[in-house]
């Protein structure tokens, strides 16, 4: 299966393309537009469709083959990465995730502190943010999934 999910960029905005290409495609895959296994248009192909720089195009799969997102193989393309496969390389790499995005958490949550936030503020509005990503209404099924998700480490 190649992408099936509509990728728009805005030439206007101050998010860099390569940025709004990265951010569109993890969307996609949290939101199961896109799953495991399925294929990506080759950087070419992509950079064509949307009119815009090859090199653009790569250095936003390069980030998402990065973070875990994708996995590129020379001559198959790039696919969406497998999440539930054991094994150490998987491991490694959900872990080495998890440790960037709390570094950007940890940020976030000095940027809201500089602004004269205070903790309890950021922490409902994170939970607004997760409940936005999960699409979930209730407070409490964010934390129960989020209990739920910590019982096995």
């Amino acid at each position: 299966m190649e992408l099936t999910v509509i990728v728009e960029i805005d030439q206007r905005s101050d998010v860099p393309i390569y940025e709004q290409l990265h951010r569109q495609l993890i969307a996609a895959i949290a939101g199961d537009e896109l799953s495991p296994g399925d294929s990506l248009p080759s950087v070419r192909s992509l950079a064509v469709d949307l009119g815009i720089n090859l090199h653009t195009v790569n250095k936003a799969y390069a980030l998402l083959r990065d973070e875990g997102y994708i996995v590129m193989r020379r001559g198959a393309g790039a696919t969406v990465a497998e999440h539930d496969g054991g094994g150490e390389a998987p491991n490694r790499t959900a872990e080495a995730q998890d440790e960037r995005m709390g570094e950007k958490l940890y940020r976030l949550a000095l940027a809201y502190r500089a602004r004269g936030g205070d903790s309890a503020a950021f922490l409902d509005a994170t939970k607004r943010q997760c409940e936005r990503a999960y699409g979930v209404r209730s407070s409490q099924s964010v934390t129960d999934g989020a209990t739920k998700g910590n019982q096995g480490r």
